[in-house]
């Protein structure tokens, strides 16, 4: 089945597994705050289908699968955007794929960077083309995901790799995401859709019910991450508010280097 509903994304079923496509591939696959919404409406229609075994995350087109808030966006209008204090721009996507008990899977082509790199740490699992590139943009940018985005990388790739993601924005490829342990197969790009075809196809031959308490007790390990975020999104929420967050931006609307330094706030 297909819907139409959506204006960002495409949600469709397929067999027993659900197909969620970031259809924005004129940005790259940037998420605005409707994005985050519909996707995260997508993932729970999806989840709590019990004719569904499976759901696929990827992005409309071969250049990219997210590269994050779409900077056209001014942050300050993604705060109170949902129900939670940032809206559906975290918590909710966030949650809606931590808590459907059916694996959400990463398709990965072109860039997954900023937000889209956090959505593959968050995914149960992760196949990319041999194209595709990793990695955290926030600092560069004013913004940082101070919840899972940090905490369960760290977990999912290790400490200190986690912590160079973050503090060098540097990029990855495919084949040094897969020795990471961020995803966990590499393939040509012209065999990617059968390939996570492939995976869906050994997950639904199994048993939902086992699979979803797998997923309930691999996630309680990690879960104390959810307190973590919540309180931290509060502060980031107040963050967007200020010239230093907005200093990355500005900077990039007006091709410029950014100056944090000038920008931050030195109390007072």
């Amino acid at each position: 089945m297909t819907d139409h509903h959506y204006e960002d994304i495409l949600y469709e079923e397929r067999g027993r597994v659900a197909h969620v496509t970031f259809n924005r591939p004129d940005r790259l696959n940037a998420f605005r705050a409707r994005t985050y919404g519909e996707v995260a409406d997508a993932v729970l229609r999806g989840g709590w289908n019990r004719d569904i075994g499976a759901i696929v995350l990827t992005g409309a087109g071969d250049r990219a699968f997210a590269v994050g808030g779409d900077k056209g966006e001014k942050k300050s209008d993604r705060v109170g955007a949902g129900r939670g204090i940032l809206g559906p721009a975290v918590e909710e996507l966030q949650t809606a794929i931590r808590d459907v008990p059916k694996p959400v899977i990463a398709k990965v082509r072109g860039y997954a960077v900023g937000s889209g790199n956090v959505l593959v740490t968050l995914c149960d699992l992760c196949i990319a083309a041999d194209t595709a590139r990793f990695g955290q943009a926030g600092p560069k940018m004013g913004s940082v995901d101070p919840g899972w985005g940090t905490a369960l990388l760290a977990r999912t790739i290790g400490e200190k790799k986690a912590r160079e993601f973050w503090y060098l924005c540097r990029q990855y490829s495919a084949e040094e995401a897969l020795r990471m342990g961020l995803i966990n197969q590499v393939v040509p790009e012209s065999e990617l859709d059968a390939e996570v075809d492939r995976w869906c196809e050994e997950i639904i031959a199994k048993s939902p019910t086992a699979i979803a308490i797998a997923k309930r007790s691999f996630n309680a390990d990690s879960e104390n991450i959810r307190g973590i975020a919540n309180m931290a999104l509060q502060a980031l929420a107040l963050y967007f508010g200020t010239e230093e967050s907005k200093e990355g931006g500005a900077a990039l609307r007006e091709k410029r280097t950014p100056d944090f330094y000038g920008k931050m706030y030195r109390g007072g």
